[in-house]
């Protein structure tokens, strides 16, 4: 699953591939877990009938979700273990998802790139260690990736905003099945077709499942990255 990715850089090209607008962008573009990162939503004001309102909005949420119920006591150890990827199989019931999957907290994290390690290396050549490796679009256009959003209050009673990538099943994809370890399940980050973009954000949540689909193959570049 993905534990680093690279944000976008420049706040512009939020509103030219992802209509969103309205924020600075985290000084920290290498993401990982527990950073701050950018995430496309439909405002949750959008409902009320306020024409002001965008469609869409970006916002700053915590990468790795942090359930909505957590008691201030229990921050510090929820903020250790807040999943970062999330099986879109089981996202349905499990406690930290749940609310954000009924209530159809949907969004799309903006990424140049995500890493995954190339284990072939390991098996292959004893001594090797695992190859970081690179996905992007063969395009150049950003990934917009399929995602969760919650939020909690922090210890001073202020809302802050978590999210978690969705993922699925791997074993059989032609491009994700050769990356992580061997005899462990497969797995790959939802990354959405343009096209999808406001449906994804917008759809009921009993669609929800028809979007959780492998991005093809062909228009994803993999590349190793020097160590």
């Amino acid at each position: 699953m993905c534990s680093h990715y690279t944000a976008l850089k420049k706040q512009e090209q939020l509103e030219k591939y992802f209509g969103a607008r309205g924020i600075p962008l985290p000084p920290k573009s290498d993401m990982w877990p527990g950073y701050l990162g950018p995430l496309i939503r439909r405002p949750p004001e959008h409902d009320a009938g306020d024409e002001a309102v965008p469609e869409r909005e970006a916002v700053v949420g915590r990468w790795g979700m942090i359930a909505p119920s957590t008691p201030p006591e229990k921050l510090a150890k929820a903020e250790k273990i807040a999943p970062f990827n999330s099986k879109s199989e089981t996202a349905h019931k499990i406690w930290t998802f749940r609310l954000a999957w009924q209530h159809g907290r949907r969004c799309i994290i903006p990424a140049e790139a995500i890493f995954e390690p190339d284990w072939r290396p390991v098996y292959e050549q004893r001594g090797e260690h695992p190859v970081p490796t690179r996905f992007a679009r063969a395009d150049g256009a950003p990934l917009g990736i399929a995602g969760l959003w919650d939020r909690h209050r922090d210890a001073a009673g202020q809302w802050q905003v978590s999210y978690t990538m969705l993922t699925i099943n791997a074993d059989d994809d032609p491009l994700f099945k050769h990356y992580h370890q061997a005899g462990k399940e497969k797995r790959m980050v939802v990354i959405l077709p343009e096209g999808a973009y406001e449906d994804w954000l917008t759809a009921p949540v009993a669609d929800t499942r028809d979007f959780l689909l492998p991005y093809p193959a062909e228009r994803l570049v993999a590349e190793p990255q020097p160590k």
